[in-house]
């Protein structure tokens, strides 16, 4: 972001963003996302629910391990923290309306900057919520999910929730209480767990059974805290298997719902799933979709995507038109997303440095979501997709198939039946069919 501009001008040369269709050559508009067509019997914004991210979108510095900072805010600079924070929220208020974005979602540490002093941050935070909640009353922005950074001071260098250090749990004990507390009182409508750190570098020093018996007991003890205050919305666990910590126990959508039914927090708690964390646990967007949609536990997403010549988290902004829509074909048969929406945790790139920059990411982010839900909603509506699917797995719902997983035969009338019945007949899974049948309604 460019330094030339000041805080009271910076957004101003940008227009609201509004949709203008498909005819529409204006790069500060929307071709796809008009917010208010109905799509599978739901208007477009009740299905996507987009939320900004505070932190990439108003911390990111565009700084990385052999550079220094490329976007350079004016609020950087501007006073004490408070008064930072205050021109960063204006801000940022300012740019989620323009863009026309109904959520956005933050870190405790986003919002203010921390010091070491507990109370000290408590009271910074608090400050915050007051100014927050005025800019939601005047914009009618809502908070999709607040979470608390428990990853990024040096305490938590080996875990928070995780740490062999007793003291150290209790430094994350207290921002997760303060970062309830805010969410509750801007009426948040979910909280996220991110376990940046909650994991290991090496055996040798781990006691693995500890730790996770530790992450679970944080997890309850956060869970009855925010129960006894009034929350009623949803907790997410965001699944990452590794970076910065070699290997995360919320490796992914599977092994984290194997985690909350061993510790007995299905009921309070679902998944907000990443692309790009996808693509680092070695599935795809969809597979860890599905396995989420499968337990019922399909909460949240975030929206981004990695770099597939690079084995780390670029977070760059969504653009896969193909990966999109089947991603969007498992939210629609799951009936949408339970509680959760569509947060941008994503970030313009070093070299973006035009204000404009931010704009566009979004722009392109929102409109190939929109684009995506209209081609799966036409995909399952007028295509044979479903019905291929279906038929694929038809000698289950009547015979023998049937009595199977009723549980009526027992390992010895399957094996009667193979000899009685020979070689099955080779049947075609049809992908490439189903591949161009994709394409052909992109």
């Amino acid at each position: 972001m460019s330094t030339v501009l000041d805080q009271k001008t910076l957004f101003s040369a940008i227009p609201t963003i509004k949709f203008e269709g498909l005819e529409s050559d204006n790069p500060m508009a929307f071709r796809w996302y008009d917010e208010n067509r109905v799509v599978a019997g739901k208007p477009m914004k009740e299905w996507l629910r987009f939320a900004g991210a505070y932190w990439h979108s108003f911390n990111g510095s565009g700084a990385d391990p052999f550079g220094e900072p490329t976007h350079l805010f004016p609020w950087d600079s501007e006073g004490d923290a408070i008064t930072r924070a205050k021109a960063k929220m204006d801000a940022a208020f300012e740019f989620l309306t323009k863009l026309g974005l109904p959520y956005y979602c933050f870190h405790d540490v986003d919002v203010v900057d921390y010091t070491n002093d507990v109370a000290d941050n408590e009271r910074r935070l608090q400050t915050m919520v007051e100014y927050a909640k005025q800019k939601q009353q005047e914009t009618g922005l809502k908070l999709l999910w607040g979470t608390a950074n428990l990853f990024s001071h040096r305490r938590y260098m080996n875990g928070a929730a995780t740490n062999p250090d007793f003291h150290v749990l209790a430094h994350g004990a207290a921002q997760v209480k303060a970062a309830i507390d805010a969410t509750i009182e801007l009426g948040g409508e979910n909280y996220v767990f991110w376990g940046g750190r909650e994991g290991y570098m090496t055996l040798l020093n781990t006691n693995m059974q500890r730790e996770q018996e530790n992450f679970a007991r944080f997890l309850h003890t956060c869970k009855d805290y925010a129960r006894r205050n009034g929350f009623r919305g949803t907790f997410f666990i965001e699944p990452k298997p590794m970076e910065p910590t070699k290997h995360q126990y919320d490796y992914d959508a599977a092994t984290v719902i194997g985690f909350l039914r061993q510790y007995d927090l299905l009921g309070d708690f679902k998944l907000n799933l990443e692309v790009n964390h996808a693509t680092l646990a070695g599935h795809t967007f969809q597979h860890e979709l599905q396995v989420a949609a499968d337990a019922g536990l399909l909460g949240s997403i975030d929206a981004n995507r990695g770099d597939y010549q690079n084995g780390w988290d670029t977070d760059q902004f969504p653009n896969d038109i193909y990966e999109l829509t089947e991603a969007m074909l498992v939210i629609l048969e799951a009936g949408g997303l339970q509680g959760g929406g569509i947060n941008f945790d994503a970030k313009i790139r070093r070299n973006s440095t035009d204000v404009q920059d931010l704009f566009h990411a979004h722009i392109g982010g929102m409109d190939i979501f929109a684009r995506a839900l209209i081609t799966a909603d036409n995909i399952l509506q007028k295509s044979d997709y479903k019905q291929i699917r279906q038929q694929r797995y038809a000698s289950f719902d009547a015979g023998a198939g049937a009595a199977f997983r009723r549980g009526e035969l027992t390992l010895e009338q399957l094996r009667d039946y193979a000899a009685e019945h020979g070689e099955p007949q080779i049947i075609s899974g049809r992908q490439e069919y189903l591949e161009n049948l994709i394409n052909r309604y992109i």
